[in-house]
């Protein structure tokens, strides 16, 4: 079966397509990001940074910070255009990657979506088709390739829409419209909507609503006949979420990746009226060849390599099977796992360190030392507050202060419930290290949410 599925090919201008409107969205994103001057508020102007178990050497290099975004949307328009497309889509997985992992307060599911997407980017293809690298050699330059190449980036999609689609059936989204109870009568300022977003109907209708879509829009997509309602349905549905929640560009981002599912016919279309801006055609790539798939050693090892990412990224977001309490309280296994806007969180965390030996005992003002930002994404995340622990523990012994012990008073709200104790106030944090392993310091969640 599998000898006969990498037997079947389609045409290259579906993923030209995907990879120039891939590049030109990221590099949108990067002269966005940074026409809003948010690298220096989020990476350079703050003193300390959150990072991601593991990668803690990953941090912000000052002003030269800058240098690296510049490297990445460089690698964006080059990605684009099909220029070095290898060395170019390369660079951007990588530069993107380290921007994602600097400081974890800014971390977005579509941010993680662009990572793997670029990343297996670099295994396909996309320049062999509509690109420089093709209009200068003619070696690399094809009409077709294998099916797998197109279809590896619609896998990814569903497993987005379908993840999210999942995870929204648990009791709190269905049964209490939460967290869109608290969220949507926020947009009380939109003309013509005002009344509807104050309506308990409206929380409902948008709770169930969101959930079918997620879960039956991939397939919506992959038929013919409903495709073309499918994506009416997906412009219509992520143009009213960047109406009602700041979420960045990942309606636009999610918009524009969905046309891989149409046929080739609308990408050529597309590509054909960019060649015209340019003066040119798509006539010299429409040259007849097909890119045979190989099963030498090295496609061998390629083939697995995503064989194996592929099987990580299905197994990955249910990795809090291995956790015990509820994942909406814990957030053990919450990232990672295309959980979209499923909760409402708030904290109240006041931090105390103490040098029991000489008898100093000091209340921590987070002010000093985070952002609003950072404290507000600190109060109710356990890895957060584990994190800073140990940064105050290093920077009051600095201080004076003789082995040092963090404990921390936390009051934590979670989707409209009222506030309840969230860490163990007798444990010392600065004997607590991170790790996979379940924290044990998170007080029991009062309450139970059914479902995935």
């Amino acid at each position: 079966m599998f000898q006969n599925y990498f037997k079947q090919y389609t045409s290259a201008a579906t993923l030209a397509f995907f990879r120039l409107a891939f590049g030109l969205m990221m590099l949108l994103s990067l002269i966005r990001f940074a026409s809003y001057g948010w690298i220096d508020k989020f990476y350079i102007a703050p003193q300390f940074h959150f990072t991601y178990y593991g990668f803690e050497w990953v941090k912000p290099i000052g002003i030269y910070t800058y240098l690296i975004f510049i490297v990445c949307g460089i690698a964006a328009l080059f990605v684009a255009i099909g220029y070095q497309y290898k060395w170019a889509v390369f660079s951007f997985f990588l530069s993107f990657t380290y921007i994602e992992l600097m400081d974890k307060t800014t971390y977005l599911n579509h941010y993680y979506f662009i990572t793997i997407v670029s990343l297996v980017l670099c295994f396909l293809p996309a320049n062999c088709y509509f690109s420089i690298d093709a209009y200068k050699n003619e070696k690399i330059r094809f009409q077709t390739i294998p099916r797998w190449n197109t279809d590896i980036l619609k896998v990814l999609l569903a497993i987005v829409y379908i993840y999210a689609g999942l995870a929204k059936l648990n009791s709190d989204w269905l049964l209490e419209a939460m967290p869109l109870k608290i969220w949507l009568p926020d947009n009380t300022k939109i003309p013509g909507l005002s009344y509807l977003m104050n309506q308990t109907w409206v929380h409902y209708a948008f709770s169930w609503i969101g959930a079918i879509y997620d879960l039956g829009i991939v397939f919506m997509m992959l038929n013919k006949r409903t495709r073309g309602f499918g994506f009416f349905l997906i412009v219509v549905f992520h143009l009213l979420t960047r109406i009602l929640f700041p979420i960045g560009v990942f309606p636009y981002v999610m918009i524009i990746s969905s046309l891989i599912f149409f046929e080739a016919s609308l990408h050529k279309k597309i590509l054909n009226f960019v060649a015209k801006l340019f003066s040119t055609s798509l006539f010299l790539f429409e040259n007849g060849k097909e890119k045979v798939q190989s099963f030498d050693p090295s496609q061998q090892i390629k083939l697995s390599f995503l064989g194996l990412f592929m099987a990580f990224q299905l197994l990955f977001p249910f990795r809090y099977l291995c956790y015990p309490d509820e994942l909406f309280w814990t957030e053990e296994g919450f990232r990672f796992s295309w959980r979209v806007m499923l909760m409402e969180k708030a904290g109240y965390t006041e931090f105390t360190v103490s040098d029991i030996k000489n008898n100093k005992s000091i209340q921590v003002n987070n002010t000093l030392f985070l952002t609003a930002f950072q404290e507000k994404q600190m109060s109710f995340q356990p890895d957060f507050i584990l994190e800073y622990a140990h940064f105050l523990k290093k920077h009051y012994q600095k201080q004076g202060f003789e082995n040092p012990e963090v404990h921390v008073a936390s009051y934590v709200a979670l989707n409209g419930r009222l506030s309840q104790k969230y860490i163990d106030p007798t444990i010392n944090l600065a004997k607590e290290n991170e790790s996979f392993k379940h924290k044990t310091w998170i007080l029991p969640f009062n309450d139970t949410i059914k479902g995935l």
